[in-house]
């Protein structure tokens, strides 16, 4: 067999070419592969018809996030995710919530974990004891620059931002309470002090659920009357916010399985989809290729330049058979393609088999094998003859 007339890398481009041309059947349409085209429907090949390409849907609008910086809702109006019902609201008694403070926070005295000299730890004892007289006797203010003067000396002393947290609460300062008791826990997680009066300023903003966890703590670490009935006069709020948030948040967690089901769900939907689409364009494929190119020995056939160069030759005008039956390959072939097309029906050069006006007929239904002439009208006893 001769050699094929292509280099390795070219047969390596047209595998590629046949194969992305199964995967997008619609570039075939394409005016500059007009002859490969007309090359696959010589051959029997069905190309799918040109499809309108649909316009892609528009990206939907994201949903507008929160800006950065805004309050969130008050405790009073938590809803559940995506719910608007009424019954989500939770109604609290906010009797003596104050507006929160918005003061420039109050100096910190600098790095607590230094060492305090025995000289300014005696100074700071002297300033904290005129605070707590100066407090008693109702001079809050007072109290406080006294209590930031003992803070200077000694940084380190939880107890003097407690005790300064205190006066900011009978000032009504509960942010700046706040941060002191914050400084004050952080030097010292187990100053009763510290959470029983971070929990009042908690309380006097409405935030109900941060208090009662600050007075818990503060009657856990050291009971105190005063903590226990501050206690007891959030927990009702505090309790109505803890149960409203648990239902919700297994409300939302029940929503977010649903919603991992549904997700899984559609994944399996689609993986089918796509499983029968694939099976769908294997047996479209499988059915556009000519009956007869899926016999593997016409395919090799095919391969010869000889055959495919006479096969053309008799394509432009089927009378030029005569020329090729001394030839034992394109005979053979003919005789091969005469057995697949039966009664000559569909042969791919306007004949067919005898009775389908193939031209010089094939007695015995097709060239003989051997390739041994055969005319119109010849006798048995001729064939073989010169």
């Amino acid at each position: 067999m001769a050699d094929l007339p292509f280099t390795p890398d070219q047969l390596i481009q047209l595998k590629a070419f046949t194969s992305w041309c199964k995967t997008q059947p619609q570039i075939l349409h394409h005016s500059e592969l007009a002859f490969f085209k007309e090359f696959v429907e010589f051959f029997g090949g069905k190309i799918p018809p040109k499809t309108e390409q649909k316009a892609e849907p528009k990206p939907e609008k994201p949903k507008e996030q929160p800006k950065e910086g805004t309050n969130p809702e008050p405790e009073e109006k938590i809803l559940s995710e995506g719910s608007d019902s009424e019954e989500s609201v939770v109604e609290l008694d906010n009797e003596g919530v104050i507006e929160p403070d918005t003061d420039e926070p109050q100096p910190m005295g600098g790095d607590f974990e230094k060492e305090v000299s025995e000289d300014d730890q005696t100074k700071s004892d002297e300033k904290k004891r005129e605070a707590i007289s100066q407090f008693s006797e109702g001079n809050v203010e007072e109290a406080v620059k006294l209590y930031t003067e003992a803070i200077m000396l000694n940084p380190a002393s939880a107890i003097l931002y407690a005790k300064r947290g205190q006066c900011y609460i009978r000032l009504k300062k509960a942010n700046a309470c706040i941060r002191d008791c914050t400084r004050a826990i952080e030097i010292n997680p187990d100053s009763a002090p510290a959470y029983k009066f971070r929990g009042r300023a908690h309380r006097l903003l409405g935030q109900w659920v941060e208090a009662a966890k600050d007075l818990r703590k503060a009657c856990m670490l050291d009971f105190d009357e005063q903590a226990d009935e501050w206690l007891k006069d959030v927990t009702p709020n505090a309790r109505k916010i803890e149960e409203h948030n648990l239902k919700y948040e297994r409300i939302n967690k029940e929503k977010e399985q649903r919603k991992l089901l549904e997700k899984a769900r559609k994944a399996r939907e689609m993986h089918q989809k796509a499983e029968e689409e694939k099976a769908k364009a294997a047996a479209d494929e499988d059915n556009e290729i000519p009956f007869i190119f899926r016999d593997p020995e016409i395919l090799k056939a095919f391969e010869d330049p000889e055959v495919a160069a006479a096969f053309q030759d008799i394509s432009k005008n089927p009378a030029n058979i005569i020329k090729y039956q001394s030839n034992p390959k394109v005979s053979a072939l003919i005789s091969k393609l005469a057995t697949k097309f039966k009664g000559g029906s569909g042969f791919p050069f306007g004949g067919g088999m005898p009775g389908a006006g193939f031209p010089g007929g094939f007695p015995g239904g097709g060239f003989p094998p051997s390739g041994g002439a055969s005319s119109p009208g010849a006798s048995g006893d001729d064939v073989g003859l010169d």
